[in-house]
């Protein structure tokens, strides 16, 4: 057994990524927000893993493909390395509730606020050898739906106003995040780092 590892969920698009107001389906559409590799440099440097996890509903509405998607995540680690870091792990629910689709709809859980991708990737973590540390782990979104995720996985929720910045949304349906934060960068440097030591 490897020990007990800190990990930072991150949300991408509108945490990590310019949130264009649809579905990003190419590397052209794909742009980080100012410093997000930089935070996610820090995150690493300071002992978190880095896992991404993502709705990307526009798979079962066929606006894009697995092989798409993979593909930007594939340009995100490339991004990152300018900063000199990398993402562990990534996890991707292709499931969008009004388009059933047999081939996406056993992943029905894994469609945040359900914690489907936060489980597995707790799985593969202990398959590696590797248990996480749920209180000393974050996740970071933009959306209402991500402070939830968190909430019921146990992980202290960070909520960044880049992207949809639901802060209002969030104080309407009592799902209160720990820390609100303009955006990642500041997530990560302004509380996560301090919140560690």
């Amino acid at each position: 057994m490897g020990g007990k590892v800190r990990v930072l969920f991150l949300d991408r698009d509108g945490t990590i990524n310019r949130d264009i107001g649809t579905y990003v389906t190419n590397r052209e559409e794909f742009r980080l927000i100012d410093r997000a590799g930089e935070a996610i440099a820090r995150a690493r440097e300071a002992g978190y893993r880095i896992v991404v996890v993502t709705n990307q509903a526009g798979i079962a509405r066929g606006i894009l493909s697995a092989e798409a998607v993979e593909d930007i995540h594939d340009y995100l680690n490339e991004l990152l390395a300018r900063d000199g870091t990398f993402f562990d792990r990534v996890y991707y629910c292709p499931v969008h509730p009004d388009y059933p689709n047999p081939e996406y709809d056993r992943y029905a859980n894994c469609r945040k606020p359900e914690t489907g991708m936060i489980d597995r990737a707790i799985a593969d973590f202990l398959d590696a050898g590797f248990e996480v540390d749920r209180e000393r782990s974050f996740f970071i979104g933009d959306k209402t739906v991500d402070v939830e995720c968190a909430l019921r996985s146990g992980l202290r929720p960070i909520l960044v106003r880049t992207g949809h910045g639901e802060e209002e949304l969030c104080r309407e349906r009592g799902i209160v995040p720990e820390f609100v934060a303009d955006d990642l960068y500041q997530a990560v440097t302004g509380y996560i780092l301090s919140a560690a030591r």
